[in-house]
Formats: structure tokens, sequence, C-alpha cells
């Protein structure tokens, strides 16, 4: 079995998984965090393409502070070729102050904000649109390798006609060198379970890198979606929030070496201060502080008092209330 170790010819990658890219997730401190773990490169947040082109200050921000100690993607999404071609020549202009390794074009989201105007999964309705953004990303991307991210359509019946497929085939048409593939449909969001069957049809469909994308929690789950699509290698996503150390387990099952232990207790709450410090750094207090409580909960997931732990994360303010939250789950644990 192949696994993925390059982004075309450009980009050379170790055996592992990759961090997929999450709106209101992976910014710079999540990026760097899971690339210290072991990640073999990171992806932004989605960026507007609309947006960026317009200069938009908050789409910038997104843009910047790379991916850590691994090669950094940058995320579009929209509708129109021709922003999405300008965005893509802005970005291949700064692509030595942003560190940025590749680009990558979004057609999985399923927010109804982002489907609404067309774009993210809606384009699986569209494969001849979807074709012509993909080729106007490349064009414009001053040779910086391109992937794409998608879904296996946008609801049953557009996933059997084989809607991704068409998609894929379009963008291997078009010049993109990766795609990663996520195992459900639009209409099905986040559950129930993914469909591995169909990353498989169309990881037989082209001859370009595949990763496999969608319920990956474990190094055994990272193996055994390998066995069932075929695909080149791994995207975690969700599987990752909380839980850096997931990329280290996936990297040292693929080289055959024993599956690192989960953290204990301590080193948890050692890198959640790390990481919720990190945040406060990039973005301020008051911004870092309502977003920590997310990535706070999503380490707390699997404790004893779980309610409490998530109440205790979501009235959280300040980076000192973290501590108030870290000794909760202390007592928590070791109550008789």
């Amino acid at each position: 079995m192949k696994f993925l170790n390059e982004l075309g010819t450009l980009l050379k990658l170790d055996k592992g998984a990759s961090l997929a890219p999450m709106a209101g997730a992976t910014d710079a401190s999540m990026r760097a965090l899971c690339a210290e773990y072991g990640a073999v490169y990171t992806v932004s947040e989605m960026i507007s393409a609309q947006a960026l082109a317009m200069g938009d200050r908050k789409s910038a921000l997104l843009a910047a502070g790379g991916g850590g100690a691994a090669p950094f993607g940058i995320q579009l999404f929209g509708h129109d070729p021709q922003a999405m071609g300008r965005a893509a020549a802005l970005l291949a202009e700064r692509r030595g102050r942003l560190g940025l390794a590749f680009l990558d074009i979004n057609m999985g989201c399923p927010a109804p904000k982002i489907t609404g105007p067309g774009a993210g999964s809606a384009l699986l309705k569209d494969p001849p649109l979807a074709g012509r953004i993909a080729r106007a990303v490349v064009e414009n991307a001053g040779g910086i390798p391109v992937s794409v991210k998608l879904r296996v359509g946008w609801d049953e019946q557009d996933m059997a006609a084989g809607s991704a497929v068409e998609v894929a085939l379009r963008c291997r048409e078009a010049g993109v060198q990766l795609l990663t593939v996520h195992g459900r449909t639009r209409r099905e969001m986040y559950t129930p379970g993914i469909h591995p069957e169909q990353i498989a049809r169309v990881k037989e469909a082209v001859d370009i890198p595949v990763a496999a994308n969608g319920d990956v929690a474990s190094a055994a789950d990272a193996l055994a979606l390998l066995r069932q699509t075929g695909a080149d290698g791994i995207a975690v996503g969700r599987g990752a929030m909380g839980n850096p150390w997931l990329f280290g387990q996936i990297r040292a099952a693929l080289a055959g070496l024993p599956v690192p232990e989960p953290p204990t207790l301590a080193q948890r709450f050692s890198v959640l201060r790390g990481h919720i410090r990190a945040m406060c750094e990039e973005k301020g207090e008051y911004v870092a502080m309502r977003q920590a409580r997310t990535h706070a909960a999503w380490y707390m997931h699997g404790l004893r008092g779980a309610a409490a732990l998530r109440r205790a994360c979501c009235a959280m303010e300040h980076f000192t209330d973290l501590e108030d939250v870290i000794d909760l789950a202390w007592q928590l644990q070791h109550r008789g």
C-alpha cells in the first residue's frame, strides 16, 4: 500500500497524517502545535477569495502565521473563478512572507452560508464550474502546488451518480496535484459514519495522490481507513481537537513502530496551557479566550464530570480562568 509522501513533485512529506482545515479551529497556534506532534502538513482555516482580493484585513490575518514545523497550505473558498484566480495570484506574490507551500480549494464545506452562494460542497452539483475554479487557481498560483478538499457528494443521489468522481477528474485535468476526500455527503454534514467505498471510488478514478478524511480518532482508525480506501494518506480534522498526540501515534503506526501511549492527565493539561497561551499571544486575550472555550472543552473530552467541565470552559474570559477549569478537572478525576 502506498502512503502520501509527496505533494506533486515540489513538496516532500514524511509518512503520516495531515491536519485538515477547520473553520474556527486550525489557526496558527493549532497548526504549530499539531506540526510539533507530527502532522506532515497543515492547512489554514478557509478564507474567502473575494474578501482576500478586496483587501479584507481579517482574511489576511487568517492567512498569516504559517504551519509551524510542517509545510503550510492556505485554503480558499468561493464560487467565482475570477475571484479565486485573483486571490491565488495575491497569495503567490506573498508566498515567502507567508511560508506558503501550497494552496487548497474548498469544495467540501457544508455550511449553508458557504453553500448558499454556490461555494464549498455546492460545487459538487456543478462539476464544470468546479473545474473552471480549479484551473483559475492553478493558472494563477505561480507554480505553487494546488490541492482540493471535497466530499463524496451533495446528497445520496448525487453520490450514487458519481459527482465527486467527475469533480475529481476535472480538478486533475486542471492541474490539481492532490485531493482530500471527506467520506460524507453535504446532506450528512458530520454524521452518521463515512462511506469509505466512495473515497475508494475517487481514488480509483484519478492518478494523483488522494488523502482520506473522516472519523479518524486513533492510529487504528487511520490504518483501517487506508485499507478500506486504498488512499495515499490520511487527513485528520475533529480527531485532532484536544488531541495533537494523534499525529505521532499515526506516524508510528504507519512506520510499523509501537504506538505511543496516550498522554497523562498532567501532560494533557500542560499542552492545553501552552496552546491557549499561544492563542492569547497571537490574537489577544479577549478574542483568544472566547475561541479557547471550544478548544479547552475538547481537551476535557472523556474525563469524569464532562458536563460540569464543559460549563466551566464556556465561562472562561481570561487566561487565568483556565487554571480554575484545570483545578476542577483534577478534583473531579480524583474524587473517590
